[in-house]
């Protein structure tokens, strides 16, 4: 790396020496010692860039904190200030900004115009300055930015001489002009947009760049004139009213409606807000040996080393993200300016090692000099993660608990996802940039709006623009996929939709846009809207029509079926296995699955199982088998209900026998039978009206009468809160022993065959230690039964699952009756909230979302502070109870990445979830147990 020896030196000289020798001023530099710690006198509110570092990103934002770390690295950061988040916060909560703020930010401000040698705006030699959004986590494009703050009328005529190119001085004021009256005074885009291609046809033209200074002078008047129709005032000249409003609307910018939404979907919370930085402007429009660009410190699409990135010559960085203008490949920077490019990457790998971990880096090269105006760590998919994580561990930056924190459940759930079978001979519409990794099969749309409709009413679609902006994120969110013909991997649709972990290609030029048309065309075929497209954002490839899908490698490896080697897949595969491994020697939650047969155990065990956390007996009773449970609900007398009860244990007995066989050696909790009697018995209204038919055909069947007699008398208005769980085994006499004894001779039989069962017996929907006390003795009367008559030492263990708020409130009564506890945490989850979770889901569940009432489903993610308080709560009164109490939950929330964090908090022993996301749960549980979580890809 360039050494920048002192950062004094940097800041002061080295700036303004190459400022003076690009455009021809002369400066008095002013040196100021630099501060070593954090202002800890009265609430402060803006802090020079000097004065922070990274690990303050809750005060400074993201990129103020790392810009001020950039500037502790020495490296070259063009001077400027940040004011904080806790600044903004005021401002959201009152409405007006802090009374210091004002003063604090003219001080900074002066003391910025005293190190550069010219004040904000002066007209003959102006300092211009950005004024950019900053949140603690990124949301790209999400929130406010203007570029080349202080130029107006005169001080446009300085900088013109200042520079000795007319050209760029007007080419940056009606860029001002558009930026600011779009995000500060709310006139529409679009206005500036068309006036601008307006120019451009009238000239004969196709980018902005052929454009000259006496055009740009007459769009800056057209610029100024649709300011004044649409907003109602000129465009303000003086430059610290333009700085102020800026400032004022980057704080407003926080509660827009795409970035709450943006917030929603990446669950960052919405009280953070958001710093503002003020930097001393650094120009890439200034001709073609000027540009700004977009660097990875590795490619975060696929995670390998190298060089990645997009340039763009004669350029703002507003232009690269933008996609409006084809970027080149940041290789080529080689060429284009080589002394840059080598001092580009000496820095890449400076920041790389300070941060490590992948940098994405926003940088500007004025005249030949560089500058760094942004570091972050960065979004990177979700194969990336795993590659990179493996990789720094390799080359000893970091260590395997940190490794656990670069990747998460929700990655690797990703990867488990099917993907384009690649011996398709589906049509191929075009090639674009692989920006984000995933198979998208949908209707081709080419507005959010569309998107979003169609969406809602059940359609998957294709979201196709030329490029996206943020006012497209409802409609990538909306998508399956997007497809851009503009733009590269650093543009606003690609970086939006990894951080999503959503399909993208974009910059397949070949395709032409047409959003006016509604279509597509490639050469002379044309794709209408509604025609089907698929996308494979791993390869950047798009056909026409619907492409079959294949396993994941991943999925293939984890069914073992598939081995690291060689090829791209294969190592994706050894870097999944590695912190798989990781994750499993480090945890201490164990990982069961929700299993009712022995085909989907079998393949939680090829997951990692390590047994069954719930099987629902219920489901052994579907099909054929329904007819018994009728003959049960039936039977008048003991002798009837007995008949059907012995028709039932043998098929019970040989279900067992397999489950038990295919988790030998591993614990099996048998959940006793749990229906809503409406499950089993026919509807109410079709019922009824076969019997009305037969009985005006004068063929009535007597058992459709009887079975009619019967669900009327059993009918209930909420059969969830009903007969069901125990209180239906309680009121059926046999039921419950009938299933226990399956069990037991089920155990038995496997033990004489040399195998080693350790079933588990669960009581369902206990709310009184009373109910599992007089089931209890029945099975402990049952299973002695068994192991008399079979000669053989059942060790079964019986419990509970808490699932009812009653039952959690009275968990140290239970407890003296129960060896262990699993907790159902989906019905307790609707008898806490008194939601039905069948209902409210497609009622107002959206509506709750969109208001910010959830953040996320209560189903989705355990409510910590209700749900998860019971929990806590029947954690600590059960052990207090009996200490040697064994605990997990089986409800949704086991294989939930967020929740999975919590009940290792709570000293859960083990979590179950569905065959498909124990590879998740294994994951979180090692990255609960790894330490504080960090590692955050928001």
């Amino acid at each position: 790396m360039e050494k920048w020896t002192s950062p004094d030196a940097f800041d002061l000289g080295m700036f303004l020496a190459v400022r003076a020798a690009t455009v021809g001023g002369t400066h008095r530099v002013r040196k100021e010692s630099r501060p070593v710690s954090v202002h800890n006198g009265p609430q402060k509110f803006v802090y020079d860039f000097t004065e922070g570092n990274k690990d303050l990103k809750d005060l400074l934002g993201g990129k103020g904190a790392n810009l001020a770390e950039m500037t502790n690295l020495g490296l070259p950061v063009p001077p400027g200030f940040t004011i904080t988040t806790e600044a903004c916060k005021v401002f959201l909560d009152s409405g007006v900004e802090p009374d210091e703020l004002r003063d604090e930010v003219s001080a900074h401000l002066a003391a910025l115009e005293a190190r550069m040698g010219k004040t904000l705006g002066q007209h003959d030699d102006p300092l211009l300055v950005s004024v950019r959004s900053g949140a603690k986590f990124s949301m790209p494009g999400m929130m406010d930015t203007v570029l080349n703050i202080g130029l107006s009328d005169a001080s446009v005529v300085g900088l013109a001489a200042q520079a000795g190119d007319e050209r760029f001085a007007w080419d940056s004021y009606r860029r001002l002009i558009q930026m600011f009256g779009k995000t500060v005074l709310g006139v529409g885009g679009d206005l500036f947009e068309e006036a601008l291609e307006a120019a451009k046809r009238a000239k004969k033209v196709s980018v902005d760049t052929d454009l000259g200074a006496e055009d740009l002078k007459k769009l800056v008047k057209q610029f100024k004139r649709i300011v004044k129709t649409e907003a109602g005032r000129d465009f303000p000249q003086d430059p610290r009213e333009q700085m102020d409003l800026a400032i004022h609307a980057v704080f407003q910018s926080w509660n827009t409606d795409r970035a709450k939404l943006y917030r929603r979907q990446e669950r960052i919370p919405g009280d953070l807000g958001t710093a503002v930085n003020i930097c001393s402007m650094v120009f890439g429009n200034l001709g073609p040996d000027s540009g700004t660009g977009v660097a990875f410190t590795r490619d975060p699409a696929s995670g390998h080393q190298g060089v990645y990135g997009d340039y763009l010559q004669n350029a703002q960085g507003e232009d690269v993200v933008a996609g409006i203008r084809n970027t080149v490949p940041l290789a080529e920077l080689a060429t284009i300016d080589r002394t840059s490019y080598d001092r580009l990457m000496r820095i890449m790998e400076t920041l790389e090692t300070h941060y490590r971990d992948l940098c994405d880096i926003e940088f500007t090269i004025e005249r030949g000099q560089l500058w760094m105006l942004q570091t972050r760590v960065g979004k990177r998919t979700a194969g990336a993660a795993f590659r990179i994580a493996t990789q720094l561990v390799d080359q000893g930056l970091i260590d395997e608990a940190e490794a656990l924190q670069r990747v998460n459940g929700a990655q690797l759930a990703q990867l488990m996802f099917p993907r384009f079978d690649d011996t398709t001979t589906t049509r191929l519409l075009g090639r674009g940039i692989a920006a984000s990794p995933g198979a998208a099969v949908g209707k081709a749309v080419f507005d959010s709006y569309t998107a979003v409709k169609w969406s809602r009413s059940g359609e998957k679609v294709i979201l196709i623009r030329r490029e996206t902006n943020p006012d497209d994120l409802d409609g990538m969110i909306a998508a399956e996929g997007i497809l851009t013909s503009r733009g590269g991997k650093t543009s606003h649709a690609a970086v939006v939709a990894r951080g999503m972990g959503k399909t993208c290609v974009c910059g397949a030029e070949e395709i032409e846009v047409d959003t006016k048309r509604r279509r597509l065309t490639v050469g002379d075929t044309v794709v209408e809207e509604g025609d089907l497209v698929s996308v494979d954002g791993s390869t950047g490839k798009v056909y026409l029509g619907e492409v079959p899908v294949v396993p994941s490698p991943v999925v293939e490896y984890f069914e073992g079926r598939m081995h690291a080697g060689a090829d791209d897949a294969d190592e994706l595969v050894a870097a999944v296995h590695r912190i798989m491994a990781y994750a499993d020697r480090m945890r201490r939650l164990r990982v069961r699955a929700n299993a009712d047969n022995a085909e989907d155990a079998l393949r939680a065990r090829r997951f990692g199982a390590q047994g069954i956390g719930l099987c629902r007996t219920e489901h052994m009773f579907l099909g054929e088998r329904r007819v018994l449970v009728e003959q049960l609900v039936l039977a008048d007398t003991d002798a009837e209900r007995e008949a059907a009860l012995a028709e039932l244990l043998p098929l019970q007995k040989a279900d067992f026998i397999e489950l038990f066989e295919s988790m030998d050696g591993l614990p099996v909790t048998v959940r006793l039978l749990d229906p809503p009697l409406h499950e089993f018995l026919p509807d109410i209204t079709e019922l009824s009206v076969r019997v009305a038919l037969a009985e005006s055909r004068k063929d009535a069947n007597e058992n459709d009468l009887r079975l009619l007699q019967a669900v009327h008398r059993l009918h209930e208005q909420n059969p969830m809160l009903g007969l069901r769980g125990v209180r239906l085994g309680l009121v059926i006499p046999g039921l419950f022993a009938m299933q226990v004894r399956a069990i037991a001779e089920a155990a038995a039989h496997r033990k004489n065959a040399k195998g080693d069962p350790r079933p588990e017996i669960m009581i369902p929907l206990v709310g009184t230690v009373q109910e599992l006390e007089i089931v209890r003795e029945e099975a402990d009367r049952v299973i002695a039964e068994v192991q008399a008559a079979t000669g053989t030492d059942l060790k079964l263990t019986i419990g509970t699952m808490i699932e009812l708020p009653r039952a959690a409130l009275t968990a140290g009564q239970i407890a003296e009756a129960a060896q262990f506890f699993s907790f159902g945490t989906n019905d307790l989850t609707q008898t806490v909230w008194g939601f039905s979770r069948d209902d409210v889901e497609a009622s107002f569940f959206t509506a709750y979302l969109e208001k910010g009432i959830f953040g996320v489903s209560p189903f989705e993610t355990i409510d910590q502070d209700g749900v998860g308080s019971l929990v806590r709560s029947a954690v600590e009164a059960g052990r207090a109870t009996r200490p040697d109490l064994k605990l997990g939950v089986c409800g949704e929330h086991g294989g939930d990445p967020e929740s999975v964090h919590f009940f290792h908090e709570v000293g859960l022993d083990y979590v179950s979830c569905s065959p498909f996301r124990i590879p998740v749960a294994r994951l979180e549980a090692g990255r609960a147990a790894a330490g504080p979580r960090g590692g955050d890809t928001r």
